[in-house]
């Protein structure tokens, strides 16, 4: 399994801060040369080293079979004792939720379970925490993750979710200018669950909507191999904002956007979307209920709405539920309005029903959800 989408959310719009098929269905309204090596020459109490141990008849240098067997038996059962130890530590570092040198992996994804009620799926959210990501460790950041399971009913026209108990604490030392784990995408990319910071992209602006530049419209390509490709989607991301009926200094910022091989067709989930400049306090009160659906081209754009609008709560993450032929989706939607921050998740189908209406997640940022 891999899912290669660029480590950035995408923003087609104005954003204070830098970058860190479809049809139209009933019910909706319309991602130098070395030297020849020389013999090592040492000498110990005058007498050349490797010239003595080659004469057998020196009787310093006789080897003494037992105590050289009785070592490599030490050494081999200390070797099997430590690998013993290793993975029992391993275990019990998953088991306490604790994350410092790298991701949470297993070898392949949780199948999903078939029941009476329906078929079940492990899932997983990934916080964003900004800059409260600092901890109170020297040189360490953290983060929030949060595991369940969601079930999808057998008639395929419920959805419920059931969250694990415990809370996931990620830590870790990496950070650039001073941030770090704030994470705002959860993937899963060859069988390896992966927390990917990402940020945000689109045009960038001031905090009073004054245009900077289009950089951040641009988008990383990760191949397979780890292979990074730039390309230009300016173009596209004004393509989507036309078809939503949005013109300069209106904006979309985009923090959710998927390409369903099923249905070869890329979907968007835009967090704002505003007809107006962008202006930071407003901006908070600008989220958006839209769905955009688009060709490989960016030509064949549809353009719904999901649900009623919630002028706080906006899409930051979204999946396409598996073995649904891409016409279940759940998706979060954050809130930060006013210091008031808190996430959300919902499930719907592409011709419009709401399967699981929005239910109230923490009151963190969960930017990120993935079937584990």
């Amino acid at each position: 399994m891999q899912c290669t989408l660029s480590s950035s959310s995408v923003h087609t719009g104005s954003r204070s801060r830098p970058p860190s098929p479809m049809p139209a269905p009933p019910g909706f309204t319309r991602l130098e040369q070395n030297e020849p090596m020389n013999p090592l020459r040492i000498s110990v109490g005058g007498l050349p080293m490797l010239a003595s141990m080659a004469n057998t008849t020196d009787p310093r240098f006789r080897l003494k079979w037992r105590p050289i067997v009785a070592v490599a038996l030490s050494l081999g059962l200390l070797l099997l004792l430590f690998m013993h130890l290793s993975a029992g530590l391993r275990s019990r570092s998953y088991d306490s939720h604790s994350w410092k040198n790298g991701p949470l992996t297993r070898s392949s994804p949780i199948p999903p379970e078939h029941t009476p009620q329906g078929t079940r799926y492990r899932i997983g959210v990934i916080a964003d925490l900004d800059t409260s990501s600092r901890s109170d460790k020297k040189l360490t950041w953290f983060s929030y993750m949060r595991r369940g399971h969601l079930l999808v009913s057998q008639s395929g026209d419920k959805v419920a979710l059931d969250w694990d108990t415990d809370k996931v604490v990620l830590e870790s030392h990496l950070s650039e200018k001073g941030r770090g784990m704030e994470l705002s995408e959860l993937v899963v990319f060859q069988w390896e669950a992966l927390q990917r910071r990402r940020q945000d992209g689109g045009q960038w602006t001031t905090t009073e909507g004054v245009f900077v530049n289009n950089n951040p419209e641009w988008v990383k390509v990760v191949g397979f191999r780890g292979d990074v490709q730039h390309e230009n989607w300016v173009p596209k991301y004004q393509s989507l904002k036309s078809a939503a009926g949005i013109e300069p200094p209106g904006y979309l910022i985009h923090e959710s956007a998927a390409w369903s091989d099923t249905l070869q067709r890329w979907f968007f989930l835009p967090r704002r979307a505003s007809k107006e400049r962008y202006e930071e306090t407003a901006d908070e009160r600008r989220a958006s209920n839209l769905a955009l659906s688009c060709s490989p081209d960016f030509k064949d754009i549809i353009v719904s709405r999901v649900g009623p609008l919630n002028p706080t709560h906006g899409f930051s993450s979204f999946k396409f539920v598996p073995n649904t032929d891409d016409q279940i989706i759940v998706a979060l939607k954050s809130e930060e309005d006013a210091g008031k921050v808190a996430t959300y998740i919902m499930a719907f189908t592409l011709d419009g029903r709401i399967l699981l209406p929005e239910t109230k997640i923490g009151d963190v940022k969960y930017e990120g959800v993935e079937f584990i």
